[in-house]
């Protein structure tokens, strides 16, 4: 019968719901009010802050923070040291309403490799790979792969040489084949 694994260097607040068969590694704080679901490897030195949401099968790696406002659905990969935000224009002088912090989803099956940075408000579409070190300015179609900063979508061409083309000329041209 599958449990719920806690390393005792954890913290792992009262109320936090965490599904079967879930690992919590050392040095990760859970918040009272995450939602973790089952078959989850939660990496040592994470945080997980109230009103974030994690599908299952999710793998998160090491020194990741998923923030409020960030939903990762089923069998999303999180390389080591992703970075994600949750407000627009952060300020040392005032406080935003958890209310307004922007929603982040990445979709099933998605990938984002070690240290890529993804700006809040956007959504990276299902089974799409997001290279190590990318910066996520905006939606990710599902199935592309993105790379660089700002992403770029990375095609092939006819001779299967891989090449980065912007969002804007990836949907012109899908505009053009459509």
């Amino acid at each position: 019968m599958p449990t719920i694994y806690v390393h005792k260097l954890a913290d792992v607040e009262d109320g936090a719901q965490i599904g079967d068969g879930t690992h919590i590694w050392r040095w990760t704080h859970v918040m009272p009010k995450a939602k973790i679901g089952g078959q989850c490897n939660i990496g040592q030195n994470c945080f997980i802050q109230n009103n974030a949401v994690i599908g299952n099968r999710v793998k998160i790696q090491n020194n990741v923070s998923i923030y409020s406002g960030v939903i990762l659905e089923d069998d999303v990969f999180i390389g080591p040291s992703v970075v994600f935000t949750n407000v627009r224009k952060p300020s040392p002088f005032e406080t935003i309403p958890e209310e307004d912090y922007a929603k982040t989803i990445v979709k099933k099956g998605a990938s984002i490799g070690a240290n890529a940075t993804v700006v809040c408000g956007v959504t990276i579409g299902e089974n799409a790979l997001i290279g190590a070190g990318a910066v996520i300015t905006k939606d990710v179609p599902p199935g592309v792969t993105v790379v660089g900063n700002p992403a770029g979508i990375l095609v092939r061409d006819v001779y299967g040489n891989s090449f980065v083309v912007s969002f804007e000329q990836y949907y012109i041209k899908r505009r053009h084949i459509n």
